[in-house]
């Protein structure tokens, strides 16, 4: 089985549209460990905030076909085909990891670069797996987050309940 970091966002009915993902992943996976939830501005375009969080999963998917289920899921629940990739989306699934994979994979960049860019999915990350190894830098990715300027992007953990569990709290 194949260890799996996902980056979960969205800023169009926010609340509906990670509930409904998270439907989604649930269905495909037997276990899926999550993040708390975060409040961030949007990155690269002006826009409404976004939710975001990190899911880790296992598969036994290739990673191409773990990406074309991604598409399929963000298409289901309104994102347009051929969404630009700095927009408002309703839901968008990014494979951030796969194993300990690095460069191109079938198509998918491999570690997602966003992992040392973005507060939403750094912080997100090194909560939920705080000693595991970034796959180029060999860093544990709390170590990357305590490196971070955590001033540069605004970031807040929030109240956020899924299936009838809290999943998050604001701080």
């Amino acid at each position: 089985m194949t260890q799996v970091f996902l980056g979960i966002g969205s800023n169009i009915e926010r609340e509906r549209c990670i509930a409904a993902g998270l439907d989604a992943l649930r269905g495909l996976f037997d276990e899926l460990a999550l993040s708390s939830v975060y409040d961030s501005d949007a990155v690269g375009f002006d826009g409404q905030p976004f939710l975001n969080l990190v899911a880790a999963v296992s598969t036994d998917l290739a990673v191409a076909d773990l990406a074309a289920i991604l598409r399929h899921i963000e298409v289901e629940h309104g994102r347009p085909a051929n969404a630009a990739r700095f927009s408002a989306r309703h839901l968008d699934i990014d494979i951030l990891t796969f194993d300990n994979e690095v460069g191109i994979l079938q198509g998918v960049q491999l570690p997602r670069d966003e992992i040392l860019d973005n507060a939403f999915v750094l912080c997100p990350l090194a909560e939920l797996s705080p000693h595991t190894l970034h796959p180029v830098l060999k860093r544990s990715y709390l170590s990357l987050w305590q490196a971070y300027d955590q001033s540069s992007q605004a970031l807040s953990k929030v109240d956020f309940r899924w299936r009838g569990q809290v999943i998050s709290r604001a701080e």
